[in-house]
């Protein structure tokens, strides 16, 4: 199996990483297609996610936009009849090679889903749960981790006096934080995040958004979200998928203001989805 953190050191050796920083790209996708046994979710798709933007995918329920975001961190790989033809290149490495350490690979690519899923343990033990078994020992350690991450995810604040109190004892809100939190603390490169303040209230959402532009500072992100409002408000790009193809992706202004393709503009418009 081929570990992501040793391939980049392998490149870094040869000079390759250096030139890999250079650019702008985080994720390459080459023409990409996604089937579910004979149904083609997603239909020879191509294109480049920019590193430290947040880039909106957006279309109607079924579309691939979701069945897209699970490729990149090999979700699909637990579906049995799910099969991908084409590429998704991260630092000049095709990720749905067969040869890929997925754990590896989803230590690099993190991913928060559309309803929080805190682990059944305190709020201190579910950041450390996964530490633990990637060799992350003592408690000066872990501590370090904890509190790093839980200021990342805007929760430390919150929680810091509960730290050791059931995670499901937390608000809706604050368990998507939680669940930030959690895979901040494997240092990923990528954030992906389906949906994640669809099943929020209106103060809880609009701390997830402001926590998103936070942290694109540190990390590239991607959002599946069916918000048009809040594409617009948090996203630098966005991608309209349609049918299982990539109908027009642009600056996140251009698609809402003056897109190119007639079938964005009616879906920005609600005449349709």
């Amino acid at each position: 199996m081929v570990n992501i953190a040793s391939l980049k050191q392998r490149d870094k050796n040869e000079g390759i990483a250096e030139r890999i920083e250079e650019k702008d790209v985080s994720l390459s996708v080459e023409d990409l297609s996604i089937y579910y046994g004979q149904n083609q979710a997603v239909k020879g798709i191509s294109f480049e996610i920019e590193k430290n933007k947040v880039t909106a995918l957006i279309g109607p329920s079924g579309c691939g936009k979701s069945t897209f975001l699970r490729s990149v961190n090999r979700m699909n790989d637990l579906i049995p009849i799910a099969r991908s033809e084409g590429k998704i290149m991260y630092e000049d490495i095709n990720i749905l090679g067969k040869d890929i350490n997925v754990v590896s690979l989803r230590k690099e690519i993190g991913m928060v889903f559309q309803k929080p899923n805190p682990f059944p343990k305190s709020i201190y033990n579910n950041i450390t749960h996964a530490l633990k078994y990637s060799g992350i020992k003592g408690k000066k350690n872990l501590d370090s981790v904890v509190e790093e991450s839980l200021r990342k995810a805007a929760l430390w604040d919150e929680v810091k006096d509960r730290l050791h109190e059931s995670a499901l004892s937390l608000s809706g809100g604050q368990q998507q934080r939680l669940c930030i939190a959690r895979t901040l603390a494997m240092k990923p490169r990528i954030l992906l995040l389906d949906e994640p303040s669809s099943a929020l209230d209106p103060i809880s959402n609009a701390k997830i958004e402001e926590l998103i532009v936070n942290l694109k500072k540190e990390y590239t992100i991607v959002i599946v979200t069916h918000n048009m409002q809040q594409a617009s408000r948090i996203s630098d790009k966005t991608a309209f998928f349609l049918n299982g193809d990539l109908v027009e992706y642009a600056e996140t202004d251009k698609i809402f203001t003056n897109p190119s393709v007639k079938k964005t503009e009616e879906y920005i418009s609600g005449r349709f989805g």
